[in-house]
């Protein structure tokens, strides 16, 4: 019962602490940038380089292969009852999309 109650507590405490560690990390990029000398035009332009346009395609192919690897590792429980299917192409088919989003960013 204690770890049904820590589980959710941990997940939104680290999820948390890295949005509070993004939002730091950033204002400190600008203070420095600023401290620079840098103008606001100058900022813009080093911000905008530094954008990558394949960010969410890369995240979608990821997310869509680690369902992939979940409904296949579920499915394939179901039929066989053999569990170590369910982590095995979880993490296979996570791997296949991490792949496969880099070589489409390329």
């Amino acid at each position: 019962m204690l770890v049904g109650i820590l589980v959710p507590v941990t997940f939104f405490f680290i999820a948390g602490i890295i949005w509070v560690s993004f939002i730091y990390f950033r204002s400190r990029e600008k203070q420095l940038m600023i401290e620079k000398g840098l103008t606001s035009e100058q900022m813009l332009e080093f911000l905008k380089k530094r954008r990558n346009p394949y960010t969410i395609l890369k995240v979608g192919i990821v997310t869509i292969f680690f369902g992939i690897g979940l409904g296949a590792g579920m499915l394939i429980e179901a039929f066989t009852g053999v569990e170590e299917w369910l982590p095995f192409l979880i993490i296979t088919m996570t791997g296949i999309g991490l792949v496969i989003a880099f070589v489409v960013a390329k």
